[in-house]
């Protein structure tokens, strides 16, 4: 188990801070220092009992520590929000060179933190609300903790290169999920699962994600996200999204699939899924 590194109330602040959006560090900058400066006024001495002198000492104490706090708290929550703004600008970077690669290859030459900032990107691109629990290590336990409406759900991030995710890595992540309450999990590797992990998988609301699927999900959220950051457009001009299924894997390729209406064949007019590797993969789903 790697040893934590002792850090100051001032560090832990700052980190506290850092894992916020950055619009939020900058609101406290200015709401600590509007509050610390109104506390640092000084009092008026004249007129004073003696019974009230302990009282305006221990006040003179805060006023002084207020006096300090409010440039100290705001600086530190202004450089948090700067650290967060960063973070987010690195994990957009890494979404951006792992989706415009062509192979899930990518993944490889990543370390450990940078595979699990993507991987929580990549759940925010999918409507997830995500914390990351900052473990101590490439496995740490549970890495991030999703969030959609009131339901949890908890992921194990795997940057496992040479070696396949056992079903052993399935069945301790079933179990916190018990523990914790979560409505579901996901484990989500680099590399691949054996076959008794994706066979214990079924059944138990747990969601397997190797290598290529992520990288189909990250493909297909960029492409859902590029059509509504789109400019407005008269509806006649507007085009219709493809609805993509983030919880089938392709059969064939184990990418993300997009849902399509059959226009030929005794099912025409029926719907169903498709790779969105189509036509270079052509691995199909029925709906249902």
């Amino acid at each position: 188990m790697v040893r934590r590194k002792k850090t100051t109330f001032l560090d832990d602040m700052l980190g506290l801070v850092a894992m916020l959006p950055w619009s939020v560090g900058i609101v406290l900058a200015l709401v600590s220092y509007v509050f610390l400066h109104q506390l640092a006024k000084p009092t008026p001495l004249q007129g004073l009992q003696p019974s009230q002198i302990t009282g305006v000492i221990v006040g003179s104490v805060i006023k002084t520590f207020a006096f300090a706090g409010q440039f100290i708290v705001p600086a530190i929550c202004l450089l948090g929000a700067l650290g967060s703004y960063l973070a987010r600008r690195g994990r957009q970077a890494l979404v951006s060179n792992v989706s415009q690669s062509k192979s899930a290859d990518v993944l490889d030459g990543m370390s450990w933190r940078e595979f699990e900032m993507l991987v929580g990107e990549a759940f925010r691109l999918q409507g997830y609300r995500v914390a990351e629990t900052g473990g101590a290590g490439a496995d740490g336990g549970i890495d991030l903790v999703l969030t959609k409406g009131s339901e949890k759900f908890l992921v194990q991030c795997k940057q496992w290169k040479a070696f396949k995710v056992s079903v052993m890595v399935v069945r301790e992540l079933y179990g916190v999920m018990a523990a914790k309450g979560a409505a579901g999990g996901f484990v989500v590797t680099s590399g691949r699962f054996t076959e008794d992990a994706t066979e214990f998988a079924v059944g138990r609301n747990i969601t397997l994600i190797d290598g290529p699927r992520l990288h189909g999900l990250l493909a297909q959220a960029k492409a859902a996200r590029s059509i509504v950051n789109q400019p407005p457009a008269r509806a006649s001009e507007l085009p219709v999204p493809p609805v993509f299924n983030a919880v089938s894997a392709c059969p064939t390729c184990g990418a993300a699939m997009k849902k399509r209406v059959a226009k030929h064949g005794a099912n025409a007019g029926g719907e169903f899924w498709v790779c969105i590797r189509y036509p270079a993969c052509k691995g199909t789903r029925n709906i249902g």
